[in-house]
């Protein structure tokens, strides 16, 4: 474990937090076994990062906004940026970044956005509060990407694998062409009940499973052998699974925006997705996690 990560424990769970981003970066049971990735250089050495302010690619790498342009990276900025440590007890903690010269020079707003991560019960609760500091209308998005051990533990290998839904969801997925939304027409690969997905790589040959208008609010992620991952995601507009071919491990990420739409070209507060926050307004977005043996 690095020595920059920050703990909590509540004799059932125990969470690692990097401030690099506030990001999930172990979570293990009282038995020790480790729930999240084991962050291979060879596939992604991400763990668990927050996207914020866009979700996804932007059209050209750029987007628009009163008549200028600005670059900015896929997933934006927070999960590059180092967080404030501003609460901490022995089962919880909070921390907090804020805008400052350099985000202000590709992200015109002033802003807040707070992660806190409680261990409640066997759960790790988070809660991030995105808040506009600023006296103009702020068009953000927001995305949780955890990635988890693919087998989980206990699990022999990734064989028998699969996420289910807690409801029925619809027909087709968005489709992804170089990271844009290029349609809603990609046919689900959900099993014939509509909620169950049967885990394997030749799934993401073509980049992420994306549902677009997700209707779930939890899915349970388990293993052939009785190991379950309880995701819970109570107010997400989307949903994206992804994983590397190849790789140990898969991704299950809330979200609240997407990628450009293929060819897209408007000003951010027109994207499809985005939500506006008007000035002094705060967003709350909560994603649980309840491992199971």
């Amino acid at each position: 474990m690095s020595e920059a990560w920050l703990t909590i424990a509540d004799g059932v769970l125990a969470a690692a937090i990097n401030p690099l981003g506030a990001e999930l970066s172990s979570l293990t049971d009282a038995a020790g076994r480790e729930w999240m990735t084991d962050a291979h250089p060879a596939f992604w050495t991400g763990r668990a990062p927050l996207l914020f302010p866009i979700v996804g690619a932007l059209n050209g790498g750029r987007y628009r906004l009163d008549g200028r342009e600005y670059a900015m990276a896929q997933h934006g900025f927070a999960r590059r940026r180092r967080f404030e440590l501003v609460a901490q007890a022995p089962d919880a903690l909070r921390l907090r970044l804020i805008d400052d010269a350099k985000t202000r020079a590709i992200y015109p707003f002033a802003f807040s956005l707070e992660a806190a991560f409680t261990l409640r019960a066997g759960t790790l609760e988070m809660v991030c509060t995105v808040t506009n500091r600023g006296d103009a209308p702020m068009p953000a998005s927001f995305g949780y990407h955890p990635a988890f051990a693919w087998p989980l533990p206990g699990e022999a290998d990734k064989a028998g694998h699969g996420i289910r839904f807690d409801q029925a969801e619809p027909d087709l997925l968005a489709r992804l062409d170089n990271g844009l939304i290029a349609g809603v027409d990609r046919a689900s690969p959900l099993e014939a009940d509509g909620r169950t997905l049967l885990l394997d790589d030749a799934l993401f040959a073509d980049d992420a499973l994306i549902w677009p208008d997700v209707k779930s609010r939890s899915v349970s992620y388990a293993g052939p052998n009785g190991a379950t991952l309880r995701v819970d995601f109570p107010q997400a507009h989307q949903l994206g699974i992804w994983t590397k071919p190849g790789a140990r491990f898969v991704c299950i990420e809330p979200w609240w925006g997407h990628a450009d739409p293929a060819g897209f070209a408007g000003d951010l507060c027109d994207k499809p997705g985005m939500l506006i926050l008007t000035p002094g307004e705060a967003r709350n977005f909560a994603m649980q996690l309840t491992p199971q043996a």
